[in-house]
């Protein structure tokens, strides 16, 4: 294996003096060679900036999960209050309709009555069924607890790359 010179920033120097940056122009240098060749004071510099960034990234992930499960949450939340609404309206049109029926003998205003119940009823029960789907879908945050467990391993050395 033969060996570049290395010129005080730690890349080689090509046959014309100029920097050689590997195979590839740009590329960076493997791990395993900057440890060999890095001082404590950039292996220290390295790990903290490494770790800076992952913290970063997981208070980003967490920041859109919880962007995501607000979102679900709220629509839920809408769903379940017109729900309510259409419950009510559902209570106030059989109070009407008993009311009606009662009053007028068996009369079409009060059978009418009933019919407007009976479709509020179905939309409460439309939108009830929407918001327990909806609700059950809200799950926190799984991305950043699966990648905050791993942090952990990452810092000892024994990430697993999936």
């Amino acid at each position: 294996m033969s060996t570049v010179p290395r010129d005080e920033l730690g890349g080689g120097l090509g046959t014309q003096g100029a920097p050689y940056a590997g195979p590839y122009e740009g590329s960076r240098e493997s791990s395993h060679d900057k440890a060999e060749h890095a001082s404590i004071g950039e292996l220290v510099g390295d790990i903290s900036q490494g770790l800076s960034t992952l913290m970063r990234q997981e208070v980003e992930l967490a920041k859109a999960e919880v962007r995501d499960s607000a979102k679900r949450a709220g629509k839920a939340a809408g769903q379940f209050g017109a729900a309510a609404l259409a419950g009510w309206m559902t209570l106030l049109f059989l109070s009407i309709a008993v009311w009606e029926f009662l009053a007028s003998a068996l009369e079409s205003r009060g059978w009418a009555a009933v019919i407007v119940m009976a479709a509020w009823g179905i939309a409460a029960a439309v939108l009830a069924a929407a918001g327990r789907k909806n609700s059950k879908q809200i799950q926190g945050l799984p991305r950043t607890t699966e990648t905050a467990k791993r942090v952990p391993d990452a810092l000892k050395g024994n990430e697993e790359t999936s």
